[in-house]
């Protein structure tokens, strides 16, 4: 059997296909960009079948772009935005509605609801999470409870609810398979992940039927064989993760105490905490990092709304820049004198204040503000985000000693203007990896181990190469003072207490 691994990574606002070889290297690759739709303010929603339409589109351009046969595929990973909520009719394929994005806020008011209701305990207690509305349950809830006859077809067990990777997998098997991984589940609101299974209670209060949920699957498992007629011939889905969870392992933290952070449209840092469920004092987010073989890996998560999101509005929004890789060069001409902070609440603020309602601001404007200075603050806010979420899993995370290195990956760590920022706000080391494309190869070992194609977990992990290192160089004095007024800036644009 060829080592050859498709892996389909489904984002926030493209699809991607990589196919590796046996040496874990990509040699094709495809990429297509999709509609965003807003409906409302606040509102973000896709069309699953366009999403399905881009999966397949490059899933056989990359095969192509590879000079390979689907027959000489071994086996597909699986990799995607998660929290998106896709609901579709079970005998007909057809989705209900349009697909509800994680940016998604139209269920700010349920999750108030739920709190003041002194709910958010149980759910954290048993999920890890937080009650807010980036989270799969409560779109679920709000389709059952807006859109005309869905719940009596979910209570007749007639439609699938599904993230994005059970409906892809639903489609890839033409409708043989309605699953999901642990990772993904993780995310729902909907499972005990110390019991590792749906939850009748978490279900019950968001008026759920169980009916409409997946099966759970290992992230390496059997996830069912594409049907002939998709993509030309019969491949195994081995492999399923969440993207952030997928990069984590792309980028090999599987030793407790190691973190990587991903710089997409959102940043997500995780840092691996072995087999410990450790709750958050600090708003962080306990998860499922991954699950092999039934033996979970948990992790704590913070996450961030706007990353590469900020760099997009000075492109698509403000029109100062015409590629996303022109805001380092830009941001390196701004004046140093100058202090404009960016808080780039587009759609609320994520970890570690949870605030639904705080709304993008730009502070420390002078007539001497330009499109240089934008550009900077823009990165910076990223910076700066990610350095509120490293403190607070560093307090939480009390075991092991010695520096702390970041393994960062995804399209904003090309620029290395940006990732010497990151670690002159931050003050530790930046690794930034050899294969950037580190979230579709961890989908890749997940199924190419799976099948036994690719190396087992240690040897893999030696595998994993670092392209460059930042060393932070700013003078401590700087750097505080640029910390502490991005602290000002953030407390004037935070609205929940």
């Amino acid at each position: 059997m060829s080592g050859n691994v498709l892996a389909i990574d489904q984002g926030t606002t493209s699809s991607r296909a990589i196919v590796f070889d046996s040496g874990q290297k990509p040699v094709g690759n495809a990429q297509r960009e999709f509609v965003q739709h807003f409906p409302k303010n606040g509102w973000v929603e896709h069309d699953a079948e366009e999403i399905w339409d881009s999966v397949i589109a490059t899933a056989q351009a990359a095969i192509i772009d590879a000079d390979l046969t689907v027959a000489d595929i071994a086996a597909i990973g699986v990799t995607n935005q998660r929290e998106t909520v896709v609901v579709w009719d079970r005998l007909t394929g057809a989705p209900l509605h349009r697909a509800i994005v994680w940016q998604d806020r139209r269920t700010a008011e349920m999750c108030q609801g739920l709190k003041e209701r002194g709910l958010e305990q149980i759910f954290t207690k048993k999920t890890g999470l937080l009650l807010d509305p980036y989270f799969s349950g409560t779109k679920l809830a709000w389709l059952l409870n807006n859109i005309e006859g869905l719940r009596t077809q979910a209570n007749v067990g007639s439609v699938c609810f599904g993230t994005v990777d059970s409906w892809l997998i639903w489609k890839l098997t033409a409708g043989a398979v309605h699953a999901t991984d642990a990772t993904n589940a993780s995310r729902t609101l909907l499972y005990d992940i110390r019991e590792n299974q749906w939850d009748e209670e978490l279900l019950g209060i968001l008026d759920i039927p169980a009916a409409v949920l997946p099966k759970v699957c290992n992230c390496s498992d059997e996830f069912g064989t594409t049907d002939p007629a998709i993509l030309g011939a019969a491949v195994s889905i081995r492999g399923v993760a969440g993207d952030q969870q997928a990069a984590t392992i792309g980028n090999a933290c599987f030793k407790p105490g190691m973190i990587k952070s991903t710089y997409g449209t959102g940043c997500f840092a995780i840092l691996n905490t072995g087999g410990n469920f450790i709750t958050s004092n600090n708003r962080m987010l306990t998860t499922i990092a991954y699950r092999l073989n039934g033996e979970t890996t948990y992790a704590l998560e913070g996450s961030i709304f706007a990353a590469g999101a900020a760099v997009q509005w000075l492109r698509d929004g403000l029109g100062i820049i015409n590629h996303a890789a022109q805001s380092g060069e830009l941001a390196g001409c701004a004046d140093e004198a100058q202090s404009v902070y960016m808080v780039p609440a587009f759609t609320g603020l994520g970890a570690p204040h949870w605030d639904p309602d705080a709304r993008g601001a730009i502070f420390g404007l002078t007539r001497n503000s330009g499109p240089a200075e934008f550009a900077r603050a823009a990165l910076e806010s990223v910076a700066y985000q990610t350095l509120d979420l490293l403190d607070a899993m560093l307090s939480d995370w009390n075991e092991g000693s010695g520096d702390t290195v970041l393994r960062v990956d995804g399209g904003m760590v090309e620029s290395d203007w940006a990732m010497q920022r990151l670690a002159d706000i931050l003050g530790v080391s930046v690794d930034r990896p050899g294969v950037l494309e580190t979230t579709a190869l961890g989908a890749a070992w997940l199924a190419g181990s799976a099948a036994g194609v690719w190396p087992g977990r240690d040897d893999f992990a030696g595998s994993w190469a670092r392209e460059r290192r930042f060393i932070p160089s700013m003078k401590e004095a700087s750097r505080t003072r640029l910390v502490e007024g991005w602290r000002d800036a953030l407390s004037r644009t935070l609205v929940a207490g």
